[in-house]
């Protein structure tokens, strides 16, 4: 596997198509941009030409939705094959996926579905990663899904599952602050006990989003939906985080009622500000991939 440099600054947003002229304009004081590669598996286009002169100013890191890892047939592999040549083409310095399956049996379902975390679907994810990274050549990373009632097929933890997926496939974490948050408000449990329970440094990306409130039998649900400023409850446990993980590369996630890019700049800056305030320790310089 071939290393990749530690983005600097660290921290990145997602790219959107409406901040493609303003991003060519500008220098921008970020580290990369991350992307739905399904957006760009066209031949060519507009949002070819804009990507091409972004990716020679910016590192940009491919956030999958489509690989369907968690199904039971095994990964989309048409769409594997769409995804390796737009690998090959940009060269992005992530790749990463789901805890999850979004297909079956040729039904696109456009959402990312849970699975029971038991030794089954955890020997049948490890191959599924494992077949994915052995087409990619490189290593990737999978993240921490949002849950809204429990799966009563599980027998472990997600802890537990995502530690044991990266110790037997080799892939890296990418956890999603966001998504803690609102499974720890959903499921009833203590989501800085969940940061001590994971293996920090299997942890290669970190996402940071907003999300709504909603009610359902007269409780409180949290809701994942990307279209607003990251709370304050998210951003201690982003501190808790890289007091123990060192710095890592940070994404501002923001997937509806896009902002104005300043407003997502003013997010990064405040990752940013959280990285440079810790002690420098066990940095991660490099990423494989």
């Amino acid at each position: 596997m071939k290393s990749m440099s530690f983005p600097d600054p660290a921290v990145g947003v997602s790219l959107k198509s409406q901040h493609y002229d303003e991003i060519l304009k500008r220098d921008l004081p970020i580290g990369w941009f991350e992307l739905h590669p399904e957006n760009y598996m066209n031949a060519g286009g507009e949002n070819h030409r804009a990507l091409s002169q972004i990716a020679e100013r910016y590192p940009l890191s491919f956030h999958s939705v489509g690989l369907s890892l968690g199904r039971a047939e095994g990964p989309d592999l048409a769409y594997l094959e769409r995804l390796a040549q737009l690998v090959k083409r940009y060269e992005p310095f992530q790749v990463s996926d789901h805890v999850a399956w979004t297909s079956s049996g040729g039904i696109f379902f456009n959402d990312l579905l849970p699975l029971p975390y038991t030794s089954a679907s955890l020997n049948s994810f490890c191959n599924s990663v494992d077949l994915v990274q052995n087409r990619l050549g490189r290593r990737i990373l999978i993240e921490n899904p949002t849950q809204y009632s429990p799966l009563g097929e599980s027998d472990r933890d997600e802890t537990e599952f995502l530690n044991e997926l990266a110790r037997r496939s080799g892939c890296g974490l990418l956890l999603d602050l966001n998504n803690i948050y609102i499974c720890a408000n959903n499921l009833d449990f203590d989501a800085k006990s969940y940061l001590e329970a994971i293996d920090l440094s299997r942890v290669d990306e970190v996402h940071l989003a907003g999300h709504t409130e909603s009610e359902w039998n007269g409780s409180r649900v949290l809701i994942d939906d990307h279209g607003s400023e990251v709370c304050s409850e998210v951003w201690a446990l982003y501190a808790d985080l890289l007091s123990c993980s060192g710095p890592v590369p940070t994404l501002i996630e923001w997937d509806t009622d896009v902002p104005a890019l300043d407003r997502l700049l003013d997010e990064a800056a405040k990752a940013q500000a959280c990285i440079d305030a810790i002690e420098p320790k066990a940095a991660k310089h490099a990423i494989a991939v």
